[in-house]
């Protein structure tokens, strides 16, 4: 007896199509498992073996044989138990062995014969219907997360006995219907920041606005008090509105990471993640044995902050210079090699020595070689792919006493503008932001203008940029520029964008 049932497994972030071929014969009993399952999967045995008798079904006293193909991709996670259990009950001929063709089964096995739901559903159902497969199989917990993939079908099961009448046809499970777009018109606020809070720091707050607009790398230098982490936190309020194909994306990581939520299934807001500085290396960039997406993942399309950023380790930071120059990240383990997205806005707040008043106020104790050390922690290449350095100042009693004008939806509106020009610009081009630009890009849409031109190579040479830098000024121009509605970067644009990035001139990184 002989059966074949579809599943999925992940590799990185994609679904990978594993085929469950199940075979029963004479000999002695046994239950062997095949095609390099990990522990979760070889321990589905006793799952699905117990399973199968609480739900009143006998299960064969024969030698079953489980080979999960190809035998050559590495197999984890519970996701193969109700499979498995399907083409046990096939080759026994309790369900019909043609019932369930074409059709793939996810789902974990609990021992009173229950489906629940699994990590990576989305993923798997996102590559299989790439592969042109329509009906799915899902626990009924992972339905909301399975039914954003349109145009297939999907069925959400509660337990064993239940898909059994279903596959048989004695009672049909209807399958689901998700208006997925509708689920992107919730614009229910994060939280209640606003920018209608902060006093004073309007260069900060313009810095930002820039930064939201491009989704720029930024830095922000200052005393203690001076308002950085209360911007930061307020950033979320003026970011773009996520598109829907950037919210699967996001949507992917949290599923296989298994942090996402089931009843708010889709993510419809850009993340911000804010780890604290005691994080090692595989929790910021990803790893593990078996290859798991880190914070940077978990900020795509959304914002990573790093508070107190000098007080990171020095080895973790280094590591995120990869992720933000190619905006995603490659681990490499015996087991394989995984890449993950990483298109995040980076966004470190810090002191400008270990006391914080250094530069500001008379009060700074700190030697010039304890400075000279915190900031050392600030390597020159990360710096450098850190398009906005812009300074915090301390606020003044004046500036506490003035009421703030502006909201976070004031910026927003006009940060949104921005974007609707650079997705209309870009539509042909696979970006959403200016910040996304490559070298080829920036010479095709940051066209200058002989005086702007002129004053720039005066700034190159002066400051003494590199590459990198000058392609950070030409971006942060564009961004401006798209600001004020003006087609062409102009000179106060320039010299904007230039001011942007002067922080090396007053501390010494």
């Amino acid at each position: 007896m002989f059966s074949k049932v579809l599943s999925s497994t992940l590799i990185g972030i994609d679904g990978f199509e594993i085929v469950v071929e199940v075979d029963i014969s004479q000999g002695l009993p046994s239950f062997d498992i095949v095609g390099l399952p990990d522990s979760a999967v070889k321990e589905s045995k006793d799952r699905v073996r117990t399973a199968i008798k609480n739900s009143n079904i006998n299960m064969p006293v024969k030698k079953i044989t489980i080979n999960l193909a190809p035998a050559n991709i590495r197999k984890e996670g519970p996701a193969f138990d109700l499979p498995i259990a399907v083409g046990i009950l096939a080759c026994i001929e309790v369900i019909k062995d043609t019932s369930f063709k074409d059709t793939m089964i996810i789902g974990e096995l609990s021992l009173d014969g229950s489906v629940k739901p699994v990590n990576g559903v989305l993923p798997m159902v996102h590559t299989g219907k790439e592969q042109g497969i329509k009906k799915y199989i899902v626990p009924y917990d992972n339905i909301e997360e399975a039914g954003l993939v349109d145009n297939v079908e999907i069925v959400g099961v509660k337990n064993l006995l239940e898909l059994i009448q279903h596959l048989n046809g004695i009672k049909k499970i209807e399958p689901v219907n998700i208006n997925i777009y509708n689920l992107l018109k919730n614009n229910t606020p994060i939280n209640n920041f606003d920018f209608l809070d902060v006093k004073g720091q309007e260069n900060v707050k313009r810095a930002l606005e820039i930064a939201a607009a491009g989704m720029h790398n930024i830095v922000m230098v200052g005393p203690p008090g001076s308002g950085k982490t209360m911007m930061a936190k307020r950033i979320p309020s003026i970011l773009p509105d996520i598109s829907f194909e950037e919210s699967i994306e996001i949507t992917k990581i949290y599923s296989i990471s298994g942090i996402l939520q089931n009843k708010n299934s889709l993510v419809t807001k850009r993340p911000f993640r804010a780890p604290h500085h005691t994080i090692s290396k595989s929790a910021m960039v990803g790893g593990g044995r078996l290859p798991k997406p880190g914070e940077v993942s978990l900020s795509h399309n959304g914002v990573l902050f790093l508070d107190e950023f000098p007080e990171f380790n020095r080895s973790v930071l280094e590591e995120l210079r990869q992720p933000l120059e190619d905006r995603q990240v490659t681990i490499s383990r015996v087991n394989g090699t995984m890449t993950f997205p990483a298109n995040l806005m980076l966004v470190a707040a810090m002191n400008p020595c270990p006391c914080g008043f250094y530069g500001y106020s008379d009060k700074c104790t700190c030697s010039q070689n304890a400075i000279s050390k915190y900031l050392g922690k600030i390597s020159g290449p990360l710096l450098d792919r850190i398009d906005i350095q812009v300074e915090a100042s301390a606020v003044n009693y004046g500036d506490l006493d003035i009421k703030a004008t502006e909201s976070s939806k004031d910026i927003k509106d006009r940060v949104m503008l921005a974007q609707k020009i650079q997705i209309e610009r870009y539509k042909n081009d696979g970006i959403y932001f200016n910040s996304q630009l490559t070298a080829s890009l920036i010479e095709k849409y940051c066209i200058l203008g002989d005086a702007e031109r002129e004053i720039l190579k005066g700034v190159f040479d002066k400051l003494q940029l590199s590459a990198r830098a000058y392609h950070k000024i030409l971006k942060i121009a564009r961004t401006i520029a798209d600001l004020e509605q003006s087609l062409n970067i102009g000179i106060t644009h320039i010299a904007e964008a230039v001011q942007l990035r002067n922080l090396d001139r007053k501390f010494i990184f």
